[in-house]
């Protein structure tokens, strides 16, 4: 059933053990040097239980400029695996400058028929957005293989590496509701106050340029949606810009709170000659708007990630610091 708002919530089905994980280059290449990376991802899905193959343009120095081969060659892979009923999850190997080239070559009609977990973050944050606007697939803006599971996560304390791998998991399997994610002291409450609604993010700059396709969601989606995104590289003027767009385009005026991550390599956020922190940012363009806002999550660039499932309902308290999943992210298997 499609509304003026666009498509209802489209949830994956579940994963079992045994079942098929393919990572593939959707964007950037593998680099030679990344190999052991993306070999120690595998380990980690393999002891989560499922099966690991690699698609094949994941191929170590198969490239074409930035990206692992042309748009056109890159989504007919993607779509050969949409298709392909023994693929049950998809996992990006990275991200890159690549995705915006193959927006109008996906089969969005596969997607609809057989919805199936996508994770990654960075330029796959598009894909999500995309994906939720034209199917209302729930995407998983979660962990990168090659960078995430065989990089970040290799460097994390054992404990905390445990934990992503259960929480991780239990959102690719369990059909009922996580609830609370992990908090850590890194968070931080910017503005104080609950919102509940559907969580809408990624990449900030991933979604503005999303906003600007023909592909973007409808200004309706984001009424009382919980904003989330985080940012690497560039300028601290280019987040404030951004964030000005979504005021143009009236995004912050519909949405009831805002979760902000870890930033990540951004020139010009609090060095020694007065520049502002990102909250002063935040602060500076949401104005007298009351709405809560969270920052410093951990989930983007910076490393591990706390995954956050795009369209499912969550519940933020910015001055208890806490976000909860209310519900879950895939669906129970068809019996057959």
């Amino acid at each position: 059933m499609t509304g003026s708002a666009g498509p209802e919530l489209l949830r994956p089905r579940a994963l079992t053990p045994g079942d098929l994980v393919v990572i593939a280059s959707l964007s950037g290449p593998l680099h030679a040097a990344y190999e052991p990376d993306l070999e120690q991802a595998v380990l980690v899905l393999e002891r989560m239980g499922f099966r690991v193959r690699r698609a094949p343009l994941l191929e170590a120095g198969w490239h074409r400029w930035w990206s692992a081969a042309t748009p056109a060659e890159i989504a007919q892979e993607f779509n050969s695996l949409l298709r392909d009923p023994e693929v049950r999850a998809i996992i990006a190997h990275d991200g890159g400058q690549t995705v915006l080239g193959y927006l109008d070559l996906i089969d969005f009609d596969a997607v609809a028929a057989d919805p199936k977990p996508i994770l990654g973050y960075s330029d796959i944050s598009l894909l999500h957005l995309v994906l939720h606007a034209r199917t209302g697939l729930v995407g998983f803006h979660a962990d990168l293989a090659t960078p995430g599971l065989g990089g970040h996560w290799q460097t994390a304390p054992a404990a905390r590496r445990a934990e992503l791998e259960e929480l991780y998991s239990r959102l690719l399997t369990d059909t009922e509701a996580i609830g609370a994610l992990p908090a850590s002291p890194s968070w931080e409450c910017w503005r104080a106050g609950r919102a509940e609604g559907p969580l809408l993010g990624g990449v900030i700059n991933r979604i503005v340029l999303a906003q600007a396709t023909p592909y973007a969601l409808p200004l309706e989606r984001f009424d009382g949606a919980v904003l989330f995104w985080e940012e690497m590289g560039g300028l601290a003027a280019y987040v404030w810009s951004y964030l000005h767009v979504l005021r143009h385009c009236g995004i912050l005026d519909r949405i009831s709170g805002m979760v902000v991550g870890v930033p990540h390599a951004i020139d010009g956020l609090e060095t020694p000659d007065a520049s502002p922190s990102l909250a002063e940012i935040v602060l500076d363009v949401l104005g007298d708007r009351d709405i809560p806002v969270l920052g410093n999550v951990e989930f983007g660039h910076a490393g591990p990630n706390l995954p956050m499932p795009v369209g499912i309902r969550v519940a933020l308290d910015a001055g208890q610091r806490t976000l909860a999943l209310l519900e879950p992210a895939v669906r129970q298997r068809d019996r057959s």
